[in-house]
């Protein structure tokens, strides 16, 4: 019997809204990794860790049995006291954290020893205030001034940074302390003096104050905390969240525990901060690295959700559309029209040493906002919606003739303006991810393949849009300029010897040979066409490309290849989606089953079936096990958001809500024999819908539970 191997993560994560914790798994904080209590792109808390008399602790154990909780065990190395010697594992050290604004935390100590014991247990900590941005790179530059004050009265630690008009502060709160803390050298200490079988208490809380916003956690333990409520609005949303969406039940384990817990894992991303309703939200891109507004995480998030909860995806466009570029901006990488790719708050964006105020420098948001209203549309069927955004989606559409097609000739390009921009621009935007077929790098300007099939998809919807506000006239243009592109498309892209489409036109317009995953996205869009498609799916799922695991960003071919890198032959949960109902478009169910199985199957090794952002693109075999990136964000956006995309395609699930009609054309695979779907919207109505398969036919049934629908293969 084989034993299965479970993948965690190599550190303990924490998060609600735009604050987060990230520990090793012992609870506390090195300063020299990515580790810290931040908020709003500012680490408050650098260094963290525990002691007993001067000796660190030994961990046993640790988990987050909530996204906003953890909880650590630890026991004690054998100490050497003035009363004797205290053995090894003699004393536990239990650590209990939520976070709600700003971090509540519970210590608690025991004596499981047969004798009285007396030590010192200390707490060293301290700030940095260090920009998100550097802290990823490990290259801190120190600019303001850092003070520390003790306030013996109320027992806590106040440590404030100012650079100008720049202020952040951390205020370490002790309360409910069972003997009185003292505070010298970084460390506060306790005497702590336990007879055998008693314990000993204190709770932290860590207050974030950025100038005039305190973030400050609620002062509840987390013993209560997680046999109640954390926070009763906190915990209502949630809620709210998990009964509005769809409702999957299946025989398939793996599958209905990875569905549920990417549906907890979108509402662990959501950032309060910018709620514009309960309905009308938008996650952040993913924890660690990216808790903040990226336009592409957050469109391609709507698409992905639109069979779970398609009004998630109101939050992404009025939110984006207010944040439309409106100028020229070289620094910023902005044109007028479009769609933001990033926002930052802290230092250096505060001082503009960054361009993130935000920053313009994506080739693909633009394009995706397009298709995410179209989308929108037809699984809310609400017209204001098109009425609402009309002129965004104008300028977006502008945007893509005056400033997406940088020379003219039909296609669309990118090439950073900014002196600290971006130079990859599409969703593969690591700066060494677009190579040729020996390896080396392509310069910029670059046209890559799926740019040119989200512009083709775009304007195919847009026209749709259009012809339902009664400006025939234009729609009929965008088909014809989709028509024409398309033409184009076939011309300078399909490589017959290699049999694939370019990965890019380079800045001379030649094709760039490389075989790797983005004419995935193309079948996604409908840009490839029908006489080549099979092609294009005999190359990705050729061994060089499909591990079993996954589709890889890039051939293992190609000299550049690295599985365990971030772009050049790993795999992303999102872009296997993506593929995916690419391969359900041109009729490829088996290819579907496939993707969707192997995604499946590595989210099944991975701790509570959280799928990371991106793991290595390795061979699946005996013995073998999926690897995530070393960096990669767990919870993040779209690799949640994946799940829903390749349930889709297996389902074949598409929404016409405002001609009140639902399009499916299941095709379940063995390992997946029946499935029901609960609740699922389509504009006003309601259905539950069952799947099964039965003599190698997939069969299903319909129960309009409230709205008038009507349910036809497509």
């Amino acid at each position: 019997m084989n034993m299965r191997v479970t993948v965690g993560p190599p550190s303990l994560t924490i998060n609600h809204g735009s604050t987060f914790m990230v520990t090793d798994l012992d609870g506390q904080i090195n300063q020299d990794k990515f580790l810290g209590i931040f908020t709003d792109d500012t680490r408050f808390l650098s260094y963290y860790a525990f002691y007993a008399d001067a000796l660190p602790w030994i961990r046993l154990r640790s988990t987050t049995p909530r996204y906003y909780a953890a909880q650590v065990y630890l026991t004690n190395p054998e100490l050497t006291t003035e009363d004797g010697i205290i053995p090894k594992g003699a004393l536990s050290l239990t650590v209990g954290r939520t976070v709600e604004g700003g971090i509540h935390e519970d210590i608690d100590i025991t004596n499981y020893s047969t004798k009285k014991v007396s030590f010192s247990f200390e707490i060293a900590l301290r700030s940095d205030f260090a920009d998100i941005l550097e802290v990823q790179q490990g290259k801190i530059i120190h600019r303001g001034c850092i003070e520390t004050r003790w306030d013996k009265e109320h027992n806590e630690l106040h440590t404030t940074y100012q650079n100008k008009d720049f202020s952040r502060s951390i205020i370490y709160q002790l309360r409910n302390y069972t003997s009185q803390p003292h505070y010298a050298n970084g460390r506060v200490t306790f005497e702590i003096v336990l007879e055998p079988g008693a314990s000993w208490h204190t709770c932290g809380n860590f207050i974030l104050v950025l100038d005039k916003l305190t973030r400050e956690p609620l002062n509840i333990c987390y013993d209560s905390a997680v046999d109640t409520e954390v926070n009763s609005k906190l915990e209502h949303l949630n809620q709210k969240w998990v009964e509005s969406v769809t409702e999957l039940t299946t025989v398939n384990e793996e599958v209905y525990r990875v569905y549920k817990q990417s549906v907890r894992d979108l509402a662990a991303l959501r950032l309060y901060d910018y709620d514009l309703g309960d309905d009308i939200w938008l996650p952040a891109a993913g924890v660690p690295k990216f808790v903040t507004i990226f336009g592409r995480d957050s469109l391609i998030a709507s698409l992905q959700t639109t069979t779970v909860h398609a009004g998630f995806a109101r939050g992404a466009l009025k939110k984006l559309s207010q944040l439309q570029a409106t100028t020229w901006d070289d620094w910023r990488d902005a044109e007028p029209g479009k769609i933001l790719h990033e926002i930052r708050h802290g230092e250096l964006a505060h001082f503009q040493k960054i361009p993130h105020t935000p920053y313009y420098g994506t080739a693909d948001a633009t394009v995706l906002y397009l298709i995410v209203l179209h989308e929108t549309w037809k699984w809310l069927g609400d017209n204001s919606l098109l009425n609402s955004y009309r002129d965004t989606a104008l300028r977006c559409l502008e945007w893509i003739d005056n400033y997406g097609d940088l020379d003219g000739d039909g296609f669309q390009e990118y090439k950073t303006r900014s002196s600290n921009g971006i130079e990859n621009q599409g969703w593969k935007d690591s700066g060494d991810a677009i190579v040729y077929p020996d390896g080396s790098q392509v310069e910029a300007p670059k046209a890559l393949c799926e740019l040119q099939g989200y512009v083709y998809d775009a304007w195919i919807r847009m026209a749709e849009v259009f012809d339902a506000l009664d400006e025939h006239s234009f729609a009929n243009s965008l088909r014809t300029k989709a028509s024409q592109l398309q033409a184009r498309f076939e011309k300078h892209f399909w490589c017959d010897d290699i049999g694939y489409y370019a990965f890019a036109l380079d800045k001379d317009k030649q094709p760039v040979k490389t075989i790797a995953s983005n004419p995935g996205h193309c079948l996604w869009s409908g840009i490839v066409s029908k006489e080549r498609a099979s092609r294009v799916v005999e190359k990705l799922m050729a061994p060089d490309m499909f591990t079993g695991w996954g589709i890889r960003t890039l051939s293992a071919e190609n000299p550049a290849f690295n599985p365990f890198s971030y772009h050049l032959g790993s795999i992303w949960p999102h872009d296997n989606g993506i593929i995916a109902l690419g391969l359900k478009k041109y009729g490829f169910n088996e290819e579907v089953a496939r993707v969707a199985r192997s995604v499946f199957e590595a989210a099944s090794y991975f701790a509570s079936y959280r799928i990371p952002e991106v793991y290595a693109g390795i061979e699946e075999k005996p013995g073998a096990f999926p690897v995530p990136y070393i960096e990669a964000n767990v919870p993040q956006a779209w690799a949640a958001g994946s799940i829903f995309q390749l349930l889709q395609a297996i389902l074949g699930i598409s929404a016409d809500a405002p001609n009140n009609k639902l399009y499916i054309n299941p095709c379940l695979p063995e390992w997946l024999p029946e499935i029901t779907l609960r609740r699922l919207e389509v504009g006003k109505s309601k259905v539950d819908l069952k799947f099964w398969r039965q003599d190698e036919c997939t069969y299903w049934d319909a129960s309009i539970i409230s709205g008038d629908i009507e349910i036809d293969p497509p």
